[in-house]
């Protein structure tokens, strides 16, 4: 099953969650009140994002010889892949790790550390790199904002149950109707946790074709995980809520694929990328 194939129906599930919650929860005049706040909500960020993820984790514009290295470097392979150039930041931090940001292709940027740029060689660098303009390309924040809206639709419908008792005639009973208060946000959690790792997958793929080279991006995985363990990102612990925006997770995540996940596990990913190599004849410029 695709990348996209995978997110469109785990879209779908999240839709009819909400649908039904609504109905049973607070009815459908409750569930389309929740939609409609957390649509205006997740709308504002979504077009102030770049500024407010850049600034939280204090990036500066590109420059300098090492900064006007990277600008070039992802304008090169920006060009390459027939879409716009992103304003390229730098963040400074020991630990390694990458982030795309913006609402759309126009209006994006891509951010790496210090700590990445001293770690990664000049092709480990272009394919982390070729990973965010992935996501650029693939428009995942736009995706990540729309099952946010609905995850919070949801959260709000179960608090709307809690403080004003919700619809008595759902014919679900108070045990049920509590159960079903708490169980609905988990839910909606685990499928947009579901839809973030999803899009990593999709985005490793998309980047190592655009940098030409998928052992460039699975040793840049290998190296950046390992490391990313090790370093704390103290900017990260105080805003959990960007994590899914890295490459590897900056919160210290464990080895293996976990409900509560934002990213797959780096083997499974660097695994992934092995088996893509073995299929495809590498490429690329920078070698």
């Amino acid at each position: 099953m695709s990348g996209y194939l995978r997110t469109a129906i785990l879209m779908a599930a999240m839709t009819a969650l909400f649908l039904g919650i609504g109905a049973l929860l607070g009815g459908m005049g409750g569930a389309l009140i929740a939609l409609v706040i957390a649509l205006a909500m997740n709308a504002w960020t979504w077009w102030n994002s770049d500024r407010m993820v850049l600034n939280m984790h204090g990036a500066r514009p590109a420059s300098g010889p090492e900064g006007a290295a990277l600008a070039a470097l992802v304008h090169e392979m920006a060009d390459r892949a027939g879409m716009p150039r992103p304003a390229v930041y730098i963040i400074e931090g020991d630990q390694p790790n990458a982030f795309a940001t913006g609402r759309n292709p126009e209006n994006a940027a891509v951010a790496a550390t210090t700590g990445l740029l001293r770690s990664l060689s000049r092709e480990e660098i272009a394919a982390v790199m070729a990973h965010e303009l992935a996501h650029i390309r693939n428009h995942d924040t736009t995706i990540m904002t729309i099952t946010a809206t609905f995850a919070g639709a949801i959260s709000m419908l179960a608090n709307f149950a809690l403080f004003f008792g919700g619809n008595r005639n759902n014919g679900m009973g108070l045990i049920g109707t509590l159960a079903l208060m708490i169980l609905a946000p988990l839910g909606a959690a685990l499928v947009q946790m579901a839809i973030s790792r999803g899009r990593e997958y999709e985005a490793d793929r998309v980047g190592a074709e655009i940098c030409g080279n998928p052992l460039w991006l699975a040793s840049a995985l290998g190296k950046i995980s390992g490391l990313a363990a090790r370093i704390d990102n103290e900017t990260a612990e105080r805003n959990p809520a960007t994590a899914h925006m890295f490459i590897v997770n900056p919160l210290h995540a464990h080895a293996h694929d976990r409900l509560f996940s934002t990213h797959p596990a780096p083997e499974n990913r660097i695994a992934a990328l092995r088996e893509m190599a073995g299929h495809a004849r590498p490429r690329g410029p920078w070698a």
